[in-house]
Order: C-alpha cells, then structure tokens, then sequence
C-alpha cells in the first residue's frame, strides 16, 4: 500500500478532480482516483479532514493506493496539474506548528519519534509529542510571568498603591524557580541522550584490550583481537545499549609514536574522536602496567576520563571498581567478562541516566542550551536582589522568560524555524 497526503488551504478543486465528489468528513470511503479524462487511476480509500480539525489545521487529503510506486506517481502528477505542489521535508509538520496545533517541541518530538533507537527514546519522544515536556517548560514561565507582572507594575506605575516585593522575598520566589529549573535541566540531559546517545571512547596503549572491551560490550566479535600491537588502525563504532540508555562505543588506533603514515592518521583520528566524547575509556593492561601507562597519554583534560585495569584475569587483582580523585578505576577483565556489570552500571551513573519514570521525555540540544541560558539569567537576577536593582531583575527575567520560549517556539527566528523543519523526512 502507498499512502498520497495531501493538505492546503482550500482543497475543493482537488477533491472534485481526484474523486469528483466531496467525501463525508473523517469517513474512510472507497472509491476510484480519477485521471484527467475521467479514467480510474487506481481505487482505494480516501480520508477527508476538513481544517480545522486535521493534522496541518488546513484541509487534508490522504488516498491509500496500491503499493506499485507508478501508481503513486501517477497520483502525484494528478494532483500536481490540479494545482497541488510537491511538499517540503517537513512541511505537514512545519503547518501543523504554525497552525497552533503543535508547539515546537512537540513537533520536532514527530521526527523523534520516527528516528527513536531504543524503545525507551521511543518511549520518550512520545511523551514529548504528548506535550509532557512543554507542559513543565510552560508552567516555568507562567511563574516567571507572575514574577515580571509584579515587578514591573511597580516600575510602571511607581505613584501609584502597589507593593513592590520586597529583595529577601524576590530572591526567595526566584530561587524557587531556580530549583524548579534545576530539575528540568537534569530531565532535559537525560532526554538529550535518549535522542543523540552518550559517546564513549577506548582510548589507550597498542595491545591493551580496547577491541576485547569493545567486544565484551557489545556481546559480539565486532572488531579484530589479535596479539599483534597496532591491529586497529582506523576507528570502529558500535552502537549499544544498556537499561535502554543508548550508547554509541569507539574502538579507536593505539596511542603511541610511530613512523608508519597509516598509523600515524589512526592515532590523529582517535584524538580527534576523544576531543568530542562524552567520556573516555582509559585503558591499560593490568598484567603489563607501568607508570607511562597510567599517565594521561595527552588525553583532553576537560573530558572525563575512566581508567579500565584491563586483563586481570592474568593478575590476582580482583574485579572491581574504586576512585581516586576525579578519576574511576576499574579493574576487569574483557575476556572473561569479569567487571563488565560494574563498567556498565559505572556508565549509567556518570551519565547521570535513570530508565525508570513516567515524566521521561525525549530533548534537544537547543533545548539544554535555552534552559542553561534562563538559568544564567535567574541566577544573575538573584544576585541583583542584594543590589536592589529592580530594573535589571526585570530585565534577567524577560531574558530568562525568552530563552523558554525558544523551546515550545512562542519566541522563535525564521531561520530557526527553517533549520528544524527541514531536517525531517518528506511527508511529514
């Protein structure tokens, strides 16, 4: 079966061509798409969604044909010498936004849901497109608006009766919302790695087991073991996943200095692979150790690292797991699978993620960002509380109160608009 959508402000001309008739709305009939002359195309079914009540908010056409793509085809030029264009990726959704009949989160939760890796993402990006999400991000910033009425109908109308709040109860009702917001921007990270995934990389010495590990996490021969140091010359990824956390492993060349040109680009791609990871996997042969094997090997110094005691199968060292400073050891053994429980629960852990929750909802990195930038706003509108400054608090909380409003689109830019948009599949 090939499904034609078809949706615009007034679809009469259409309707009368394709089916020379209008359909009862809502009601599945089954009739002949007709062509030009009045021959059947095909037969099928047809849906009428009359705006305002559809999809797009505008009049909508769905033809279910047979699923030979020169049906479809031919449906398609039908309704284009009808007067109907070929829609942009993205555009139901786009009209379905600016129709009001989503906010923009729960449209971009659409694509999310369609390109969801885990049935947990799946989960998620269905509670977003539900509007769960929206709904905290909306309750924020009526509190904000509360807040902003207060202060600046004092400012406004300063000769006149109204109590202005006074700085220690100001920072209390902001600091509030502060918390409030702390909440939701650990949701929202959690819901940025349910739809991106959390990148880890093995890093380490030629022949310290970073395929063994690779394999023993993903449950399969994905990458060459041999006894030969510098067998992975290139990088080799794997997605996972654990607890439905989804996670997306880099098996990457061994750290050293060497002559040979190919290895040479594998060490630089590996490099260039850690700079942009969310944690990197130190790991060292446990049964070799020494101390240039425990140094950093020029590891980039602001992404976290845990350090994997690889091979203790060949020690006496049990598996385990212990901390030292900022930095987690781990002590396991790839080939036996020893550790391996405690190295995933250790990755749940630093990636702050919990399986577990019915506000779960699947988030964007414009998403993280509008809420860190309404937080740096709320917390320099609580410090102004000290200097008495009315003005400016009010103008850290109309700044705070944008910044939310570029997630759910009631502040939004046309390039903005059209970057979201066009990242979606054509059709929907």
């Amino acid at each position: 079966m090939a499904v034609v959508r078809l949706s615009g402000r007034d679809l009469g001309g259409v309707l009368a061509g394709l089916l020379g008739r209008v359909p009862e709305p809502r009601q599945a009939i089954y009739t002949s798409f007709l062509s030009a002359d009045g021959d059947a195309i095909d037969q099928g079914i047809a849906l009428y969604f009359p705006a305002p009540r559809s999809y797009t908010g505008q009049d909508t056409l769905e033809l279910q044909c047979h699923g030979n793509p020169l049906i479809a085809d031919h449906l398609l030029r039908r309704a284009m010498e009808l007067g109907a264009r070929l829609a942009n990726p993205g555009e139901f959704t786009q009209r379905a936004f600016l129709n009001g009949k989503l906010d923009l989160a729960q449209a971009e939760a659409v694509a999310d849901l369609i390109n969801a890796t885990t049935d947990l993402a799946l989960r998620s990006a269905r509670h977003s497109l539900e509007g769960v999400f929206s709904q905290q991000v909306d309750g924020l910033a009526r509190a904000l608006i509360q807040l902003r009425v207060q202060i600046e109908a004092a400012l406004d109308f300063s000769d006149e009766d109204i109590d202005y709040l006074e700085a220690a109860a100001l920072a209390r009702h902001i600091e509030a919302n502060l918390h409030a917001l702390d909440t939701l921007l650990a949701q929202t990270r959690q819901g940025v790695i349910l739809r991106e995934g959390y990148t880890v990389v093995l890093a380490g010495r030629p022949n310290s087991g970073k395929s063994s590990l690779l394999n023993a996490l993903s449950g399969r021969d994905s990458a060459i073991v041999t006894d030969v140091p510098g067998t992975t010359r290139d990088v080799l990824r794997e997605p996972i996943q654990i607890d439905g956390m989804p996670l997306h492993i880099i098996d990457t060349a061994g750290l050293r200095r060497t002559d040979d040109p190919v290895e040479q680009e594998g060490v630089r791609r590996a490099r260039s692979h850690m700079a942009k990871a969310n944690r990197i996997l130190h790991i060292v042969d446990a049964s070799h150790e020494t101390a240039a094997d425990a140094s950093a090997l020029d590891l980039p110094p602001d992404i976290p690292i845990t350090r994997i005691h690889n091979k203790v199968d060949l020690t006496r060292s049990p598996p385990g797991i212990r901390s030292e400073g900022d930095v987690v050891h781990i002590h396991l053994s790839a080939k036996t699978g020893a550790g391996i429980d405690a190295l995933k629960q250790h990755l749940k852990q630093a990636a702050s993620f919990q399986a577990e929750g019915e506000g779960l909802f699947i988030a964007r990195r414009r998403h993280l960002d509008a809420l860190t930038r309404c937080r740096d706003h709320l917390a320099d509108a609580v410090a102004l509380t000290a200097a008495d400054g009315p003005e400016l608090i009010a103008e850290q909380l109309r700044l705070a109160h944008d910044a939310l409003g570029e997630i759910t689109g009631t502040v939004s830019a046309d390039d903005l608009l059209g970057h979201i948009f066009s990242t979606f599949c054509v059709g929907k």
